[in-house]
């Protein structure tokens, strides 16, 4: 991909934030233009996070100015805002390969640059990263300052609120940035994101200003600056209570793209004592009026053309499982008065746009807090509502405690549709589903299912929603096979694997989407293959067959080898003193790196070829 930089004087003379800070500060608004400019011009070549970029051009460029990075630790939570700080810090030529094999990291990471200093993909981890990083600076004595910038977004996580509770109490220098751009992903929920509003409407403030005014009008003087200083009492005075109860010193709202407003501001705050909040209002997808407009739409884009008003669209397919998940919801929720569905914040990533507009009463987005929607799920279920949690895989490991300690062990009648189940591509370590067979299957009364196709997942769906238990339905991050969906209401029997085919000497034992590729092998080597369908229970019976039919036993699943469905077979088969030789495939003991999914199941020999060959080595 080939970018002019001769379009770009002062960008193409940036290789580092040492030549940003040797810039005049007069110079600082073009070179946040061009940044902006640079930032649409690669994107849309390349693909890749859009909006949430655009809208914190002017902060980067204030902070790297003011703060002398990389000695000075800032810290971006979630990341999708971070691709402006990976132009300012030497990966400008590399942006456009972000999010591709072997490319940039899709967001901040410390293997990637010494700039990184927090490597991040999940939402509400800068504030106590940068509080641990403040005590670590206060020792050291060196003069080290320390930053986290934080979207009001991640905001609504209790992390974030346990960490500032912490902050304000042992009195740390540090800067905490809130983005304040009104937006996530989905748009924010919860009672912080209307807590100024409220206030500001309020009978309280609207008294104070009422009595203010009727003492005051007889002196002129006082009037007219009591008039001028309204607004800024409704944008500085309330909104620092919140914060300066729990410790902090605040400062804001302030415009997050005026540059040299920024620059003088956070000069200024630079050297003060103890916890500060900068509170800055940005607009996500500022400067590209399409994402001003849809930022959610626009929060990660493919190729497109910026002089289009509308970004491509994709050639017609088959639905993907989060569709098919939500058009599930939508069918129960018209049968089932006592439905409800929660999400932490990803309505539209797991499918729930249109039941959230048609089902509002029983719809619960709870902001970025995955371990209050479990624990919410819990109340819900013991209130006697049949209570279903979309959540993605990496997200429910936020959730861990909760799932045990307030579903598993009350065995509550709560199903967990989990979104991007294995590999799931250029999102990379952070995102990928590797580790959720392992970390559920070890926990009584949970019913663990793993469609191989769009219609299993239909099945399974219902199947875990009439249970009187806990269930979990684990599905991909993509497009189902094209396969005609079943009734809504029919279920298939708990604990019953399918037989696919019936061969010789080797038997394949698939579980989830796995299934066409294991099939590919299967075929090749004329082998028994089966649909496991069931990680918990696993169906023994048939297990217990093939332990006398067959002398070789081949797993193969989309989930760390380590404890995952493979593990759980093993352990069977050794409490039956199998003796046949048995091999494992499935993800190796290192994080998954980012790509497309057909490459990293290529790389790790999880592809039909790859399990081929792995099974024909293993057999010699």
């Amino acid at each position: 991909m080939t970018i002019n930089l001769a379009d770009y004087p002062l960008i193409a003379n940036i290789d580092s934030p040492d030549d940003l800070r040797a810039l005049s500060q007069d110079k600082l608004e073009q070179a946040s233009n061009e940044l902006r400019q640079y930032l649409l011009d690669s994107v849309s070549k390349s693909s890749g996070h859009f909006a949430s970029g655009l809208g914190t051009i002017e902060l980067t460029v204030a902070l790297h100015y003011v703060y002398n990075t990389p000695f000075d630790q800032l810290i971006w939570d979630v990341g999708h805002q971070a691709y402006p700080h990976k132009i300012l810090t030497g990966r400008r030529d590399q942006l456009h390969t972000i999010r591709q094999k072997e490319g940039l990291h899709p967001f901040p990471w410390r293997e990637e640059s010494e700039y990184d200093v927090l490597s991040v993909g999940h939402s509400s981890t800068s504030i106590s990263a940068a509080l641990g990083l403040a005590v670590a600076a206060e020792k050291e004595a060196k003069d080290r300052k320390v930053v986290a910038v934080i979207g009001d977004g991640a905001m609504t996580a209790g992390m974030a609120f346990e960490a500032l509770n912490h902050a304000g109490d042992i009195k740390k220098d540090m800067l905490v940035v809130l983005n304040d751009n009104e937006m996530s992903i989905s748009e924010n929920v919860g009672a912080l994101n209307n807590h100024f509003a409220k206030m500001l409407s309020g009978s309280l403030f609207h008294g104070f200003r009422e009595g203010s005014k009727a003492i005051l009008k007889t002196i002129p003087p006082i009037k007219e600056f009591a008039s001028r200083a309204e607004e800024h009492l409704k944008g500085m005075v309330v909104p620092s209570t919140f914060f300066e109860e729990l410790g902090f010193n605040y400062i804001g709202p302030i415009d997050g793209h005026d540059v040299n407003g920024l620059v003088d501001t956070i000069r200024n705050m630079r050297n003060l004592k103890g916890p500060q909040i900068l509170h800055v209002v940005t607009k996500k997808g500022k400067g590209y009026e399409q994402a001003e407009q849809d930022p959610i739409k626009y929060h990660a884009v493919p190729k497109f053309d910026p002089s289009e008003t509308t970004l491509p669209k994709s050639a017609p397919s088959v639905p993907t499982y989060s569709a098919v998940f939500g058009d599930w919801l939508c069918k129960t929720a018209e049968q089932d008065e006592q439905l409800a569905a929660i999400t932490p914040a990803m309505r539209e990533g797991s499918g729930m746009v249109e039941f959230s507009k048609r089902f509002p009463d029983k719809y619960f987005d709870v902001a970025i807090a995955e371990q209050h929607a479990v624990t919410f799920a819990a109340g819900l279920a013991i209130g006697g509502h049949n209570t279903v949690v979309a959540i993605y895989s990496s997200f429910l490991q936020r959730g861990y405690d909760q799932l045990i300690h307030d579903i598993a062990i009350q065995n509550l009648p709560v199903l967990f549709a989990i979104d991007r189940a294995g590999i799931v591509g250029a999102d990379g370590p952070t995102h990928q589903g590797a580790f959720d067979l392992s970390y559920m299957r070890c926990i009584p009364n949970l019913v663990i299912m793993t469609p191989a196709n769009e219609r299993e997942c239909q099945l399974m769906l219902t199947t875990g929603h009439r249970l009187n238990q806990p269930a979990a339905v684990r599905y991909p991050r993509g497009n189902g096979e094209g396969i005609d969906l079943p009734a809504i209401n029919e279920t298939i029997e708990v604990g019953k694997a399918n037989v696919i085919r019936t061969g010789k000497d080797v038997a394949i034992l698939s579980f989830g989407t796995m299934l066409s590729a294991a099939s590919e092998a299967a075929d090749a080597l004329d082998a028994t293959l089966v649909d496991m369908r069931f990680v918990k229970p696993l169906d023994e019976a048939l297990l217990a067959t093939f332990a006398t039919q067959y002398n070789t036993i081949v797993t193969v699943e989309d989930n760390a080898i380590a404890g995952g469905a493979g593990s759980a077979v093993g352990e069977f088969l050794a409490s039956q003193k199998y003796d046949g030789a048995l091999l494992h495939i499935g993800l190796p003991d290192e994080f998954i790196k980012h790509g497309t999914q057909a490459e990293i199941h290529h790389e790790l020999g999880t592809d039909g070829k790859g399990i081929l060959a792995k099974i024909k080595a293993f057999i010699g």
